[in-house]
């Protein structure tokens, strides 16, 4: 039976090394497709060869789609490539399929699954809670005709809106206020009478410009009653149920543009120039790669536990799953910003050795849903923080060691379990877990020095955690103005870094401990077992919150540093897996 990791390095390699000019799949022609703006046609037929679109099918429906880690890691190969493929080929597909995965029948569900099987695409037209600006502003309306519904309205940005066969509609289906003024409609193009639904002209994009953002417009289109997915109003709720579980996945598209970069900035740091030195010699160099590549390996954390969560902890995953895709984009933007500056002018290249750097800094903010994403994914964050304040927070038992594994099976998943407010947090408790646990003494395999500094660090973060309790335990149930006052979305940044510690000591305790997917001899194995890369995440993490700190781990530092030199020159990938690359 073919596994993830033979899914993922079979497109690895059908894409080919990335940095060869004669690749008609690698950097130069990638970047000829988005200087242009069109998709690369050769890198779509190798998705349709490997059949891309049957990882966003449940196994039940004829996919494969079973873990949501492994789809995680799968997307991975794509994405550092090009996330105009990534999303507007497959990516968006999930994103649109997701709700009828969730609230559909047994028909509409085989409906989508036919559509992705079969090689075509489906799209999400959703709507806005609250216009932030003209650019999403308009949206549909669906009124009662004939035991159906006519469908009015226009919106001007949907990725694949002409290229899609299935449309996944949220429309206003009430004028009265609240969460139950939208509904979901399936529709099939194919089928609609013709002019009542056209196509808009397409809108450009600083990032992922190969993808395509068009719009669409109906005009008394006649909607057929069984096209309502779920009962109708649901639509709020399910939009909400849908984001639970394609955030996880955003850390992982994130992360795997990000990898492209700190390679790239790699390569161009140990250049050496004529007088025989290179821009490792320099201490600022190092230390943004140093952190940069920190950065990737707490966004894979957090992109562990929100993926693994959904199958093992689905009553209490919904605030793992809003910190990683707020937190990942974020942290990785910074880390971006900083290897822009040792790159210097070549940030701007058009081509050349060093361009697609540029190309991923673009891409960025589109590849994780923008500003307003993030705003959402604190927003579903704050409402669960006082419950956890009062009832959680060093009196919850810590996660399952199973949450931060990287290989092991996985519970089946079922996308409609996940709760939408948490009634725990054990990722804090592993936290304050690990406190307990851990002792001064070097162990065989550490890198000197590095327990007494992490365990400094673990009561640092342990104390937040304390006064997160303090105040938010002081936040009355139903206290709207205390939730939405600028000082608690501060307040629940610091405790999304004080969940990405809990992911990190999670996934290192498990590697160190020799579990059954533990460190098994291969070199990523072995990094992951040193404590070194969570005493200088750690580290990085408490700077950021402005806590105490110990002296600066420098042999830990040393450490990681020595991994992203190795993997850049034993092409291996900058997350927790360390993978071979074409």
């Amino acid at each position: 039976m073919e596994t993830t990791e033979d899914r993922a390095a079979a497109l690895e390699r059908a894409f080919g090394p990335l940095e060869d000019p004669g690749n008609p799949l690698g950097q130069d022609a990638l970047l000829a497709a988005d200087a242009a703006g069109d998709v690369l046609a050769e890198a779509e037929k190798v998705l349709d060869a490997h059949g891309f679109n049957a990882e966003f099918v449940p196994v039940e429906l004829g996919g494969r789609l079973s873990r949501m880690d492994t789809l995680g890691r799968v997307l991975r190969p794509v994405f550092r490539r090009d996330a105009s493929v990534g999303f507007g080929h497959g990516l968006n597909c999930f994103f649109a399929a997701a709700p009828v995965w969730i609230a559909g029948d047994a028909g509409q569900r085989a409906e989508v699954a036919g559509h992705l099987l079969d090689g075509r695409r489906v799209a999400v037209v959703r709507h806005e809670m609250a216009h932030g600006n003209d650019f999403v502003r308009d949206e549909f309306t669906a009124r009662p005709a004939g035991g159906g519904f006519l469908l009015d309205g226009r919106k001007a940005v949907i990725a694949n809106a002409s290229r899609a066969d299935g449309l996944v509609v949220f429309a206003r289906t009430s004028e009265d206020p609240g969460g139950r003024s939208h509904s979901v409609l399936l529709l099939d193009r194919r089928t609609l009478p013709p002019g009542r639904l056209t196509d808009l002209a397409r809108r450009s994009t600083n990032g992922m410009r190969s993808a395509e953002f068009g719009g669409l417009r109906a005009v008394d289109c006649p909607v057929p009653g069984g096209a309502l997915v779920g009962g109708l109003g649901d639509g709020y709720e399910v939009s909400l149920r849908s984001s639970l579980v394609i955030r996880g996945l955003i850390p992982s598209i994130v992360l795997a543009g990000a990898d492209t970069a700190l390679r790239t900035v790699a390569r161009f740091a140990v250049r050496r120039r004529a007088d025989g030195r290179s821009s490792l010699d320099v201490q600022h160099v190092r230390d943004v790669l140093t952190g940069a590549f920190l950065d990737l390996l707490l966004s894979d954390c957090l992109a562990l536990v929100a993926t693994r969560g959904l199958h093992l902890l689905p009553r209490q995953t919904s605030a793992y799953a809003a910190a990683a895709a707020y937190l990942a984009p974020r942290i990785v933007t910074e880390s971006m910003d900083e290897m822009s500056a040792v790159l210097g002018e070549e940030t701007f290249a058009s081509d050349g050795a060093y361009a697609m750097f540029g190309k991923q800094l673009r891409d960025l903010p589109v590849t994780s849903l923008g500003h307003a994403g993030s705003a959402g994914r604190q927003i579903s964050l704050l409402p669960q923080l006082p419950f956890f304040a009062r009832n959680a927070w060093f009196s919850d038992a810590e996660a399952p060691a199973a949450l931060f594994r990287l290989h092991e099976d996985l519970p089946p998943l079922d996308l409609g379990r996940p709760a939408l407010l948490g009634d725990g947090d054990p990722l804090a408790a592993t936290l304050v877990a690990t406190d307990g646990l851990l002792g001064t003494e070097d162990l065989p395999g550490d890198t000197p020095g590095c327990r007494e500094a992490l365990r400094h660090l673990i009561r640092a973060l342990v104390a937040e955690l304390d006064e997160l309790r303090g105040v938010f335990a002081g936040i009355e149930p139903g206290d709207r103005a205390a939730l939405v006052d600028p000082r608690s979305f501060a307040l629940a940044d610091r405790y999304a870094l004080v969940l990405a510690a809990a992911a990190c000591l999670g996934v290192w305790r498990e590697q160190r401990s020799g579990a059954a997917d533990g460190p098994d001899g291969t070199a990523a194995g072995v990094f992951l077992a040193d404590p070194a890369w969570p005493t200088a995440a750690l580290y990085r993490l408490c700077r950021r919150l402005g806590l105490s700190l110990p002296d600066r781990p420098v042999a830990c530092e040393r450490r990681v540093l020595a991994e992203v030199l190795a993997r850049l020159h034993g092409r291996r990938s900058y997350d927790l897996y360390g993978t071979a690359l074409a």
